[in-house]
């Protein structure tokens, strides 16, 4: 029987891919023993159990950005992480380690490298992580989500897509129109309205979040509406600046994919998620990159900016004036054309490609 240890968590970023890889392990595989190693803090701890997986906890290894007293309890808690991960790995016989970053990863690699067990390793964001730079030297393959990630024998693989938007993936490619239809019926979205969907993730972004409100009297004016999904406890602000008709404000969606299926364009961050799934169902989207960090969302939106099927607004320069501007200047036949280059970049079958890789290792 095939075993197979998981590594990764912390982030939507890491956890998704992840079960994707592992959801399509075991439709391959019925009989393959699949285990992920995460922390108790990590999103993993919620939702890898209720994917019917089984979580090895490793202890989390913060690595300090600059010199303080912290560094100086890295060793120790790092001995005591790579001794829980080769646990995992004796005990769940795993024949490949599938790392996906994140705090878990590094300790994996390191396990994994001692008992000899080859090591897959994907890499999200267009610019790798420190755990998976370290793993990707000894790998037995890489797999990378964007082409312009430079990591050693990387092969691009695109992201493993989550099942709901997989789901919409086939659903739209038998009927687009008809999943539009339904999903702006179970939104209470006008059916033949023009949809600007406007999201900064489940935190929010107060930049995006304000900017989108103080445009939205001149949205609605040219026949658009606004799905709007502030982030939790943001709400309000965006209330009472935007119109209160076509224009609909909501925290969050848990059902992510129904606000997909019913957008024309997407007004959002660009986190690798977000961008290789609106990529892989070919809608066109204004990508606003976190300001802050080492600059990644920017290049995770670069190739489908570059090919047409995006268009990029730093941070800073999000203004209503510039939002009013840009959409103003996106009509139908100019958002076809983002949509079919969009869908030209996308990748839709990642989760298929990085099993690819881990069953010709094992092999």
């Amino acid at each position: 029987m095939a075993s197979f240890l998981l590594a990764g968590g912390g982030t939507a970023g890491h956890v998704y891919p992840l079960l994707a890889v592992a959801a399509e392990l075991r439709r391959r595989d019925a009989d393959a023993r699949v285990t992920v190693l995460g922390t108790r803090e990590g999103l993993e701890a919620e939702l890898v159990p209720a994917a019917g997986l089984p979580l090895e906890i490793v202890p989390r290894v913060p690595i300090p950005r600059r010199p303080t007293p912290e560094l100086l309890r890295v060793p120790g808690r790092l001995r005591a992480a790579v001794r829980a991960a080769g646990d995992a790995i004796d005990s769940s016989g795993a024949r490949a380690v599938i790392g996906f970053g994140g705090y878990v990863a590094a300790p994996a690699y390191l396990a994994a490298r001692r008992r000899g067990v080859p090591v897959v390793v994907h890499e999200a964001n267009a610019r790798p992580g420190l755990a998976n730079r370290l793993g990707a030297r000894r790998a037995a393959a890489v797999a990378v989500t964007f082409s312009q990630t430079r990591l050693p024998g990387a092969v691009l693989t695109g992201l493993p897509l989550r099942p709901a938007i997989a789901d919409l993936v086939a659903a739209r490619e038998s009927d687009a129109a008809g999943e539009r239809a339904r999903a702006r019926a179970t939104l209470g979205l006008a059916p033949d309205r023009r949809t600007v969907l406007v999201t900064g993730g489940s935190l929010g972004a107060v930049s995006i979040n304000r900017s989108a409100a103080a445009a939205g009297e001149a949205l609605v004016a040219s026949g658009a509406q606004v799905l709007h999904l502030t982030g939790a406890g943001k709400d309000a602000e965006v209330r009472a600046v935007a119109p209160a008709e076509h224009y609909h404000v909501r925290e969050y969606l848990p059902e992510m994919e129904l606000a997909l299926a019913a957008a024309d364009l997407v007004v959002c961050r660009a986190g690798a998620g977000t961008v290789s799934e609106l990529a892989a169902l070919g809608i066109p989207a204004v990508y606003v990159p976190l300001p802050i960090g080492n600059g990644e969302q920017r290049l995770n939106a670069a190739g489908v900016v570059a090919a047409g099927g995006g268009i990029l607004v730093e941070d800073a320069e999000l203004t209503p004036e510039r939002l009013r501007t840009l959409l103003a200047g996106l009509g139908a036949a100019e958002l076809d054309a983002m949509a079919s280059a969009a869908f030209t970049e996308g990748i839709r079958d990642g989760a298929a490609r990085v099993a690819d890789l881990v069953e010709a290792v094992v092999a």
